[in-house]
Formats: structure tokens, sequence, C-alpha cells
């Protein structure tokens, strides 16, 4: 199988950081005509992804932090708003949202919203913890998980996410990040084909019990798309740069690096939504 050129993989991990992905460029690997002589790249492993991602983000931490990035939206929250000090810092462990945004939930639910990327190694290490959380989350709490929209890989995987929430089979999420990342089978064309990773994606979905009828039927159709684009939405709203992302009720933000790990960031999730619940 052909590597993809360097430049190539780190646009596809791009969900997992975008600021920091390189714009292929007349010398680059990419762009050059003996590259183009050697035909489409194959898509990459899942080992790929994950050592490309991990590059990626390195590279992020070293240039910006949560604190330095958002003073001024942190100087706009009002101490009213922050948590009790002492277990978690505003500006450290989590950061406003000015201005704050409406959400999904009902009068007296608050939302706790994930932004992921079925292909984003740190999602899918993710994803045990917010699965067992969500299994035990307190009644009020609204949890909506929506994929990162940013290029056409993260929008073929999206279609694939959406389907499967619009056939009612979340459950198949777990397995879905289980095939990219353990399973080395990243549910794409490896030419960028939409048909061709139409059928991958369909059959992933039938060998978990999907009727093909009905995953062709959702698909393309108005569900999904609409979903697709409401999932636009919501990464302009929040100005996602990376993921995952925790967005507390459309006022807080934060993520495992900012709360420390996983365990911490489950804490702060539930701490931020009941200091939510009694506002």
């Amino acid at each position: 199988m052909n590597k993809l050129p360097v430049l190539a993989l780190l646009a596809l991990v791009a969900g997992c950081s975008q600021k920091n992905t390189p714009a292929p460029t007349a010398e680059s690997p990419a762009a050059t005509p003996a590259a183009q002589a050697q035909g489409p790249a194959a898509a990459p492993t899942a080992e790929q992804i994950k050592q490309a991602a991990t590059a990626t983000q390195e590279s992020a931490g070293a240039e910006e932090s949560p604190g330095d990035a958002s003073l001024e939206r942190l100087a706009a929250m009002p101490e009213k708003a922050q948590l009790p000090g002492g277990k978690w810092k505003a500006g450290l462990n989590y950061l406003p949202i000015v201005p704050a945004q409406p959400t999904a939930a009902e009068p007296g639910q608050v939302e706790v919203l994930e932004v992921l990327w079925l292909g984003c190694p740190h999602c899918n290490e993710l994803e045990p913890y917010i699965d067992a959380w969500r299994k035990k989350k307190p009644a009020n709490v609204k949890f909506v998980q929506e994929h990162v929209m940013w290029g056409p890989v993260h929008r073929a995987h999206g279609r694939l996410f959406y389907t499967l929430e619009v056939l009612n089979r979340d459950d198949l999420v777990a397995k879905a990040f289980s095939e990219i990342h353990r399973r080395n089978n990243i549910l794409l064309s490896p030419t960028g084909n939409d048909a061709q990773t139409q059928a991958l994606q369909q059959a992933f979905a039938v060998a978990n019990g999907v009727k093909e009828a009905d995953f062709k039927r959702e698909y393309n159709g108005f569900a999904v798309n609409t979903r697709l684009q409401r999932a636009e939405e919501i990464m302009r709203r929040y100005r996602i740069e990376s993921v995952p992302r925790i967005i507390i009720n459309g006022k807080y933000e934060t993520d495992v690096g900012m709360a420390g790990n996983p365990e911490k960031l489950i804490e702060l999730i539930n701490d931020l939504a009941a200091a939510e619940k009694s506002r």
C-alpha cells in the first residue's frame, strides 16, 4: 500500500488540530509532477493517523496555550459565572464562550456537547470514558454529539456518523471507532471516490446489523443532509479548532488537556453541568 505524502497525512488529521495543518505548495510532495505520477495515495492506517495527529497536537500545544488564546474572553466572564475557586480554574481548566450560544436543551436541562471526529485517535481514546459517563449522567443533562466538518475527509466520516444517528444506531459509533483505529479500516475510499466510500461504510453498517436498504435510503437523504448542515453551523458558532471538544450549556468549553486527563474531564463536566443547574 502506498503511503500518503506527509502533507496529505497531516491534512487528514486536521480534525484533531486544525490550525497547524500546512497548505500544499508548489514544492510540496503533494503538488509535484513526480508525486502526481505515482497515482492516488492509499488511505493511511490507524497507526499513521495516530502518529501524525500526535505530532500535530504537540505542535499546537507548543505554539499556544488555551489560557493565552482566550484572555479576552476570560476577561469578559463575570466572576459569578465562574466555578468556585480551588478545584478548577477559569482560563486554565475551562474557558468561557462569549457570547453564550443557544442550545437544544429543554427548560430545566443542561446541554453537554461533544464535538468529535471518527478518524481522530484522541476522540477514540476518550470514547470509553464518554460512553461510561453517558450511561449514568444526571437526568437533567442532555448529551449531544456532533461531528467536525472541516474538510472532505471529516464530512465523509460525518455522513456515516449522522446516518447511524438517523437510523437510531448510535451504538455503532464505538464500533466505527474500533473499525478505524483497531482494524485499520479507515472507511474511506483511498482515491476520494464518494461511491466507493459509501460502499465501504455501507459494508461496515450491514456487517453490524443495519439493513442495506435502510442505509442506502438515509445516507443521502434529507434527514442526514440536514444534520450535516447543522454540524457546519455548530463548527462556525463555536469556532472549533481541535477535537475532542466539550461544550457545556453553550457557555463553557474544555478538553482533556485543559482538565488534566479523561477522568478529570468527566469530573469537570459534572461540576460545570451542576453549576449550570443551580443557576
